[in-house]
Order: C-alpha cells, then structure tokens, then sequence
C-alpha cells in the first residue's frame, strides 16, 4: 500500500511537470509567433480600423491570428502609428474605418488632430464609415473623403445627457444614505439622495453640453467646409439616410470598402494596393535617424484605491502601491530622460490619492515630469496632477472637481424586510460610525463634517501649491466643480491645451534634448504576455464592482466599499 502511494504522488506530480512544460512550450510557441517581423513593402496603404474602446494601458495579447484583432490599440499606440506612417516612405495613404467607438471628446480630439497632423505629410486619407455616430463621423470630417453604404445611415441628431436618480428606488427597498460634501457641486451622492438634479448640477451639465455641441458643430464646419448655422440646420433634421447625408453634404459619396480601396488605387496612380493593417503596421519599429531619446509614458487608468500591493499593472484601476511601484521603476531607469504621466481618472481614495502624489514629486525631483490629461483627470485624478510640473488637457477634458466627499449606506430597513435583525454591543462614542445598521446621528455627522473639511482644506491646499499659487485664488474654483480643459486653462488649474503631440514638446524642452533626436514613448506598464494571462490573478468582486459601477452611473463602488474620504468627480458624464 506505502508503494502504491508514493507511486500515485510521484506520477501527479510528473503530469504536473509535464502538463507544465508543455504549458511554457506552447506559450514560447506562440509567443515566437507573435514576435515574428512585420513586413511593410513599399507603395503600402494602411487600413486602419478603429473599434470600440481605445484604451490608455495596452491589454494582454494572444499572439494568433484569430486574437490579433480583440485587442484594441492603446491611445499610444493610435498616435505612433499616424506618426510612423506620416514619416515613412513605404506608406503612401491610410484608408480609415472607425466604427462603435466608445471613447470620451477629449480622445476623440486627440485621434482628429492625430488626423489632420498626418494630411500634413501630402498623403491622402479617406474615410470609410459603417452605420456612424457622431463619435465616428467627427473623426471622418477630418480625413479627405467621406465614403458611406447606399443603404446605410448617419445617426448625427445632437448631443443629450441624461441623469439617474435612485433615491425612490432605496426608500422603497428601505435604505438610507448618507452623504457629507465638502464643496457645493460636490454632489457625487446625489443619485442616493435626490431625486432631480441641483441647480449646481444643471449649470455643470449645461456647460459641458454647450462646449461638446459647440466643438461638433465646430469640427463638421471645418471639415466639410459650411457654415457653423448651417451645421445646426442640418443636425436638426437627423438622423439620416445615406440619401440624405449625400444631399446635405455630410458626406461625398456612395461606397462599399472596396470602392473606397479602389478610390484609393486611383489617387496613390497604383493598379492594385497592398493593404497593411494598422494593427500589424504598429509592431514595427520606428523610422531611424537622429539620437534616440526614450521617454516614459506612466499611464493611471481608472478609480484610485489603495489596493493590495501585488501588482503594477491593475486592470481594475490605480492602485497606489501597484502605481508607486511604477513610478519608482522609471526613477530607476537610467535610459529614461523624462517623464509624461498619463491621466485618465475620475479619481477615488483620498488617501491613495495623497500616496501617489507624494511619489510623484519624488519623481519629479528626478526627471522632466509633463503632466497630460486624457478623457477624464478630476477629483483624486487631478489631485494626483499636483506635482508642480506643466499640465497639458485637452479642450474638451473633464478635470477640477476639488472637493471632498463621504457616503455610506445604511440598510436597517431593508434587513427589516427580509427579517434580518442586528444586536449591537459597543464601547466608544463612534464605534458604529461605519455600521451599516444605523443612520447617521447629528453628533456623527457633525464628526464627520469636520473632518471632511479638514480634507477639504488639505486639497486645495495642494493644487495651490502644485498651481504656485494662493489657497484664496483656488478655493473659488474649487467647491467640487467640474471644469473642461477649455475653461481649467483660462482659470490657470492647467497650463497648456493640446495631446501627446504637445506633452512630448514639453518634455523635449525641459530635458533640453536637441530638435534632431528622435523620441520613443515607453509605456509603463507595458505589455503583458500570455503567461501573465494564464496564471495572472482573477479578481471576481473586482468585476462585480465594474458591473455595479455601470449600473450606478460609474460611482465608485470600489473605493466606497473600502472606506476613508473620497476624492471623486461627482458624476459620470458621457455625451451622446
């Protein structure tokens, strides 16, 4: 029976070792694959497709053939490869076909300057567009030519925001929340306590609709060279059919992808192209020539939360020690001159926020630190900008909203309706201040309000001093406002309006590289391989979080389930 036994261990754990072995072979197998040169012939046409999300940090990638076009291509990785195709002889023209994008205005602005930059080189650009929004076609007003299917349609009808409210939902489930603010149009909570929005709320909205409407109506003006009065005319009677895109000059011709190839053999004079994916074309190495300067890209993506420390690329989010760690990577790095950090954040834990701002300085103390703002950098995003060094947004970038907030849940009405009842025990005046049993009591709130103003103060504390300047010049600007970029520089909370393009300037200026050296951005994190997806840790509550956050208008759920005093942009703002 001993030798049966020990046979049995030895031969599971042999499978194992096997079973293991073959694991990595395969991996090195495919990822070999993966790593094989792209080959970019001469006279190529980039096809570039641009779908759904375009993400800061770049997602794991399972170099097959079948997987290569799951993953979306990086913010980074849009702007490097207009960049590359505009310097590089080999590519001739792009063919370009957005479709489904889920991207804020601020990208959207990066990817159409993006655009206009390469019509700079004299090569052509046109668009393919397949049933577009107003997202796609503001990017396609930037390119050549407009192609749309005879049978499709243009949804172009204007921009709403729409606002949920929950609070009757929680009186009728029996829950009650209580939510202390420091700022007047801090009202992140709002949805677990009003019904309608505020007046503050409204007058924020309201001027970020007017701005995005504006720039849409801007861009299409530009782009299909008419009239600003006349743009509003037209929107008025969308959406529309091909039929009557074509008669109202939202576009310029009927066609299928392939008459928009055959367009583009016509103006590159070639008999037939030789199509190259954007996707493959960003895996080559960039054009040489010049010193190479290597410049890091430090991205903080998503809600800030104090996490747990084992990772430094977070799917979930900005976690300070898994952010930390990144930043002290790229002080450590002696191949890196200067620093850009990306931020696309609406904030989250105060306290994360105070961490990663603390080592940023660090780093700023080091290197060139440029700050850029992508879609979102408000609240514990903006907090975390605070390093003193230039700031860079776009026009359209939601950002500010210093301001402080709590909130916490209380369900004694709901147990009592599903029979759920609680004892309490306790010694110490505030021992239940987190209980979810019991609401607020006035000795509570009026605990936690001194506090929350106490923080309130630290915060604009800190931009007054990342800003250089007094608390009373920013204490007006604050009170939890969201501002857009537009309005952020004119009230001096950012310095420049621009994207990458003028992030990178910034920091070729202050790290006094030469106009000739060639930059290289080096995204941290950077990519993970199939080996960091096979045994990488799956976190479910973080997922049900997400869900939950989609649900509830992206309130941080995350961050409030862990507690502290938020820094968090009041709402979620997406304009369609």
């Amino acid at each position: 029976m001993k030798n049966f036994v020990i046979g049995l261990v030895v031969g599971v754990a042999v499978c194992g070792l096997t079973a293991l072995i073959l694991i990595f072979a395969v991996v090195k197998l495919v990822g070999s694959f993966g790593e094989r040169p792209v080959s970019v012939a001469d006279g190529s046409t980039l096809v570039f497709k641009l779908e759904g999300e375009v993400p800061e940090k770049s997602q794991p990638e399972i170099p097959l053939p079948m997987f290569q076009d799951q993953t979306p291509l990086t913010v980074e990785q849009v702007w490097d490869t207009f960049r590359k195709a505009a310097a590089d002889s080999r590519v001739k023209g792009i063919i370009f076909e957005p479709r489904g994008l889920e991207i804020g205005w601020a990208k959207m602005q990066e990817i159409h300057d993006e655009i206009l930059q390469f019509k700079k080189s004299g090569k052509p650009i046109i668009s393919f567009l397949r049933s577009p929004s107003a997202r796609e076609y503001y990017l396609a007003c930037a390119t050549d030519k407009i192609f749309l299917a005879p049978e499709d349609s243009l949804d172009l009808k204007g921009l709403r925001v729409e606002a949920v409210f929950i609070k009757n939902t929680f009186d009728k489930l029996g829950i009650h929340a209580d939510v202390i603010h420091a700022g007047k149009y801090k009202d992140a909570g709002d949805m677990l306590t009003q019904t309608s929005m505020t007046p503050e709320t409204h007058e924020v909205l309201d001027q970020i609709l007017d701005q995005y409407y504006g720039n849409l109506i801007d861009t299409i003006a530009q782009g299909r060279k008419k009239q600003a009065d006349a743009v509003k005319a037209i929107i008025d009677q969308g959406p529309f059919m091909a039929n009557e895109a074509l008669a109202n000059g939202l576009i310029d011709a009927f066609g299928y992808e392939d008459q928009a190839a055959d367009d583009m053999k016509i103006r590159l004079k070639q008999t037939a192209l030789t199509k190259l994916s954007a996707k493959a074309y960003s895996k080559t190495p960039p054009i040489s020539g010049g010193v190479n300067r290597r410049i890091a890209l430090v991205i903080g993506e998503g809600e800030i939360t104090r996490g747990s420390g084992n990772s430094s690329s977070d799917d979930q989010g900005i976690t300070a020690a898994g952010f930390i760690k990144l930043l002290k990577q790229v002080e450590d790095d002696s191949s890196i001159r200067g620093v850009i950090i990306r931020v696309d954040s609406p904030g989250g834990d105060g306290v994360a926020s105070d961490d990663i701002l603390h080592e940023a300085k660090n780093l700023s103390k080091k290197k060139p630190v440029v700050i850029s703002m992508s879609d979102l950098a408000a609240s514990g995003g903006y907090f975390i900008s605070m390093t003193g060094d230039p700031i860079v947004a776009y026009p359209n970038t939601l950002t500010g909203s210093i301001g402080v907030i709590f909130a916490r849940i209380s369900l004694h009405g709901l147990y009592d309706k599903i029979g759920v009842n609680k004892q309490m025990l306790k010694r110490g005046q505030y021992a239940d201040l987190d209980s979810d049993y019991t609401p607020l009591n006035d000795e509570q709130r009026q605990k936690i309000s001194g506090q929350i103003d106490a923080f309130y103060k630290s915060f604009v504390s800190r931009v007054a001093d990342g800003r250089k300047k007094t608390f009373d010049q920013i204490e007006p600007l604050a009170q939890g406002r969201v501002w857009l970029g537009a309005q952020a520089k004119q009230n001096g909370l950012v310095d420049e309006l621009g994207g990458l393009d003028r992030a990178v300037e910034l920091v070729r200026q202050r790290a006094h590289f030469a106009a000739s050296d060639r930059i290289t951005l080096v995204p941290f994190p950077g990519k993970r391989s199939i080996l960091d997806v096979l045994f990488g840790r799956a976190d479910e509550s973080n997922a049900l979080e997400s869900k939950l956050e989609q649900v509830l208008g992206n309130l941080p759920v995350g961050a409030l389930a862990k507690g502290g005093f938020m820094k968090v942009m009041p709402y979620s703002i997406s304009v369609k």
